[in-house]
């Protein structure tokens, strides 16, 4: 019996989206790009290997797409962040071991840098396969992931922070900016901690990156002076591979995830855009 080519593709639909949200940063972006193949899919014939065809579908659109959204950041207002993917304990996006830190020294590369460092590198596709989505020779491709890889390499985080671990640093964080308590920020802050905030400019934000640990605990004791009890915990989670957690602040939603090395915390990642937090619900 032939296959059903529906149930073909959806066997293969977590590993698209997973592909396609790391090519672009974006979930609902990684939806419809995985949705359009999908529609490819339907009036495809004879395809001999569906997750090889599918592989190069999604990411001959994503590479479009990632055209114009270059062009969009660079007028975003403020900082850009990925939309955060808040992760449930089996998530099967943690299966490539991105974290939300190493999303970000993705978008210092070219869109074929990026697709040939995940292609190649994370989902494990053979050079020739990449060469051929990219269109490019195998010695181009291999330099593309090359250089990607440096550049990845550089910022990959050193020290993983188990899951229960994590949980309790961001509620103990939350808790020292509710306070405003400078003893325990100071504590948990390192001396070069730098603050990340993507408003998009719908709501209030940092548009510029703040850095230093001193900084910050002013930073936080002025917000907490500002609202105080109107600072809401609404959760602590995993947020692209981060300790991190859900908030009210100012009436707005954001999430927030910490970047920590040593127990202390190096940076954080603010995102407060609405147009990004529509569905603060697992994946």
């Amino acid at each position: 019996m032939r296959p059903d080519p529906a149930q073909l593709f959806e066997a293969e639909r977590p590993r698209l989206l997973r592909l396609a949200y790391r090519m672009l940063g974006s979930y609902a972006e990684a939806e419809d790009m995985v949705q359009e193949a999908f529609l490819r899919w339907q009036q495809a014939e004879a395809v001999e290997v569906p997750g090889a065809w599918l592989t190069r579908v999604v990411s001959r659109l994503c590479l479009d797409q990632m055209k114009s959204a270059r062009t969009r950041r660079e007028t975003y207002p403020g900082t850009w962040l990925p939309e955060p993917l808040i992760e449930e304990a089996d998530d099967a996006l943690r299966e490539d071991n991105l974290t939300l830190s190493l999303m970000i020294a993705l978008e210092r590369l070219s869109p074929l840098e990026r697709a040939a460092f995940l292609l190649h590198d994370v989902f494990g596709q053979p050079l020739t396969e990449v060469a051929a989505t990219l269109d490019r020779s195998a010695s181009a491709t291999r330099q593309l992931a090359s250089r990607a890889r440096a550049h990845v390499q550089i910022d990959r985080p050193r020290y993983e922070v188990p899951r229960e671990a994590g949980e309790e640093i961001a509620r103990a964080f939350f808790d020292a900016c509710r306070s405003g308590d400078a003893t325990v920020l100071n504590a948990m802050l390192a001396e070069g901690a730098m603050l990340y905030s993507d408003g998009g400019g719908r709501v209030s934000s940092y548009p510029n990156v703040i850095e230093g640990g001193t900084n910050l605990v002013r930073l936080f004791q002025g917000l907490q002076r500002k609202f105080g009890e109107q600072m809401q915990f609404l959760g602590a989670t995993v947020i692209d591979g981060l300790p991190g957690f859900i908030s009210r602040i100012d009436g707005n939603l954001q999430t927030t995830a910490l970047e920590i090395e040593d127990g202390r915390i190096t940076a954080l990642y603010i995102t407060r855009n609405p147009d990004k937090l529509g569905g603060l619900l697992p994946h």
